[in-house]
């Protein structure tokens, strides 16, 4: 089963976010069989051209590793535009950041279909083999392609309900700092009433069977989003893995010196 049908079928997914702009940290993301590689194009330098070395790199790491994780990308904004360039890119799918209304949404999903369903348009690029697989892959794009909604302003958060009821949107994902900033919680994403809000969005998407996502970081964070019930939780990004892990290995060494 794919990635994407086993979302929306709401197992219980774990993924990685890739900010850097290195194809081999996809690459490394891929063999270590996270359900999914979350590529972002929205707060990193990722340019259309990383995204699509990237999203080689997953696909033959997965290969080689015998795994099969998914491939994401965090657009920059949600335009048809921009849609249509990274799904021809050959990956799974796209979540779109600041969606603030049910029209936004339905503008999202139009985007990532093709007509009569949708405007995306056909173009030439790896998600078609670069034009050799045009039938098979028109055939089932509409059905397979993964289209998430970040909920991150107080708008989105306030329209929730009626976002999460557009019908082709997949699911939903917090922000966790945006949504806290919106809501004049900033930082505060383990307080009473950002966990209320948090709670909201995710009776919203589960009231129409669709998951919810968030991104987490320490091992404590991800295990209050796995017990408040998220389908999905994106386990840590690839600077906080490099930073940590940098931290630790400078520790051991100074502890190393105090010691001898």
């Amino acid at each position: 089963m794919t990635f994407v049908s086993r979302l929306r079928n709401r197992e219980s997914l774990v993924g990685t976010w890739v900010a850097l702009s290195d194809p081999a940290i996809a690459e490394i993301s891929a063999q270590l069989a996270f359900d999914a590689v979350m590529i972002d194009a929205e707060h990193s330098t990722n340019s259309i051209e990383t995204v699509t070395a990237m999203a080689r790199a997953v696909d033959a790491a997965a290969v080689e590793a015998e795994t099969d994780p998914g491939t994401i990308v965090r657009l920059s904004e949600n335009d048809p535009t921009e849609i249509k360039r990274t799904l021809d890119a050959g990956v799974d799918g796209v979540m779109a950041p600041m969606i603030d209304s049910a029209e936004d949404a339905r503008n999202l999903v139009a985007a990532t279909r093709y007509p009569p369903e949708g405007v995306r348009g056909v173009g030439y690029g790896r998600g078609t083999e670069y034009g050799e697989a045009f039938p098979e892959h028109l055939e089932r794009a509409n059905a397979e392609t993964l289209a998430l909604a970040q909920i991150e302003t107080e708008s989105g958060f306030e329209n929730v309900e009626e976002i999460a009821a557009v019908d082709g949107l997949d699911g939903l994902f917090v922000g966790p700092a945006d949504l806290s900033a919106a809501l004049d919680l900033f930082g505060e994403t383990d307080g009473d009433e950002f966990l209320e809000a948090v709670d909201r969005v995710l009776e919203a998407g589960h009231a129409v069977d669709k998951p919810v996502a968030t991104l987490a970081f320490e091992e404590d964070e991800i295990e209050r989003w796995v017990d408040r019930g998220f389908d999905f939780v994106l386990a840590g990004v690839d600077i906080d893995y490099l930073q940590r892990g940098g931290r630790r290995a400078k520790a051991a060494f100074e502890d190393a010196i105090d010691r001898s």
